[in-house]
């Protein structure tokens, strides 16, 4: 399959990339995306720090902060929207790709990782050298699901129509070579992963681990001419990362069981950051193959 299906989305974005179109427009969606968490933060955190009792919300180590962080994600989504009126005179739907070919391959490629993950969760190895940590009770986690997933999906979705919407479509409407449309939006995407704080000695390979996936997702939009493969891969990913099993380190605070070691734990985390990237890959074939049937 060849990136002919790209052209399904690039014929829209066309008539108005010039460059400084695009560089002014990821300067006024991030404005924007700030703008509107901030009015949505004068109004919600009073209400949510009387009922948390002043947690770090911004950690997103609990229920509410996390949700407040995915939430937030709503708002890059409409800052790229407006962008896209006013400087391109395209509209969101333009984007993401048909609607039908969007769920379409988006449903097929949920289908098909699923049936991945549950052939990886029966081979070995069956634990992570240590028991997983308890978080949320089980209870309380199934009554919150409803939720986590609908912000999960906010959130994949927000930064797929970021990265391997806006920036790809917006150089891919400029340059004919992958070398550019593919591993620059890739590359900032990495970079938003570099955390040293919390990953220390591992932050820059959590960071090349990002970019590859950025990159695989990249493709795969190309390859698919939708916005719906990327984010059904992202969205099956992140309810496996931020929602059944997550760091103990930050962004925890709607998963069912903790790692049993940090983020900058390098001894126990390096070799589980190459089973990252075997996941990642067998993901992206296994969704290649969905979009082809």
């Amino acid at each position: 399959m060849s990136y002919q299906p790209h052209e399904i989305l690039l014929h829209q974005a066309r008539p108005k990339a010039e460059l400084w179109r695009l560089a002014l427009g990821v300067v006024l969606v991030v404005v924007t995306w700030f703008a509107l968490g901030l009015i949505s933060d004068m109004f919600l955190l009073p209400a949510v720090l009387a009922l948390t009792g002043g947690a770090d919300l911004y950690s997103g180590s609990d229920p509410a902060g996390m949700a407040i962080l995915l939430g937030n994600f709503i708002f890059a989504t409409i800052a790229v929207g407006l962008v896209l009126q006013m400087l391109h005179g395209r509209s969101l739907g333009t984007l993401v790709g048909p609607r039908a070919l969007l769920l379409h391959q988006g449903l097929q490629v949920g289908r098909v990782l699923l049936l991945v993950l549950v052939v990886l969760l029966v081979l070995p190895p069956y634990d992570m050298g240590a028991p997983l940590v308890s978080n949320l009770a089980f209870g309380q986690w199934v009554a919150l699901l409803p939720l986590s997933l609908v912000l999960v999906l906010i959130q994949v979705s927000a930064e797929e129509i970021l990265f391997r919407g806006y920036l790809q479509q917006g150089l891919a409407a400029r340059f004919k070579s992958p070398l550019v449309w593919l591993v620059l939006p890739s590359l900032l995407f990495g970079m938003g992963h570099y955390m040293p704080q919390e990953a220390g000695d591992n932050a820059w390979l959590i960071v090349a681990g990002a970019t590859l996936y950025g990159m695989l997702m990249a493709d795969l939009t190309a390859r698919s001419g939708s916005l719906g493969p990327a984010i059904a891969v992202h969205f099956v990913n992140n309810v496996w990362a931020l929602l059944i099993v997550s760091s103990p380190s930050s962004l925890n605070g709607l998963a069912l069981y903790l790692h049993p070691f940090a983020m900058d734990d390098v001894a126990a985390l390096r070799p589980w950051l190459w089973v990252d990237v075997m996941v990642m890959l067998v993901s992206w074939l296994a969704a290649r193959v969905a979009i082809r049937a």
